[in-house]
């Protein structure tokens, strides 16, 4: 059964002095508010779509890699994933590092690193970015 989940922004004035705040309509979790110094100068307290993407993609990989590692008979304890998403103004996004930390009783780290690859291609937030260059580095705890 596909489903779908709804987010949707308002934005006020132009792109260098405006802003905006994100509402996340399926969740219901607290609007975000948006600009674009938070996006490409400091956060101040605002998200930015890169950290949304980051959100999405360490969230994503992370459910992936937990689900592979299961089906391989070595479920995770505990996966920690950091997701880097660069924003170079005036090229866009040039690139998003994942790092992970797993605790994965019965792997060793070459098992790991396996099964963090497979994930970094299979999740499907790594999929619809695949116009991104995605790396990543796997390590147990």
């Amino acid at each position: 059964m596909a489903t779908t989940r709804t987010a949707h922004t308002v934005w006020n004035g132009n792109l260098m002095e405006g802003s905006g705040v994100v509402t996340f309509d399926s969740s219901g979790i607290a609007d975000q508010p948006v600009s674009w110094p938070a996006r490409a100068e400091q956060p101040g307290g605002k998200t930015s779509p890169e950290e949304l993407i980051a959100a999405a993609h360490s969230s994503c990989f992370s459910m992936a890699l937990s689900n592979g590692l299961n089906s391989a008979g070595t479920p995770p304890t505990k996966l920690t994933t950091q997701a880097d998403v660069t924003l170079q103004p005036g090229t866009g996004i040039t690139g998003i590092h994942l790092t992970v930390r797993g605790e994965v009783p019965g792997i060793d780290e070459a098992g790991f690193a396996s099964a963090a690859e497979e994930a970094a291609k299979n999740c499907p937030v790594s999929q619809a970015l695949k116009g991104t260059t995605i790396t990543h580095e796997a390590k147990l705890a």
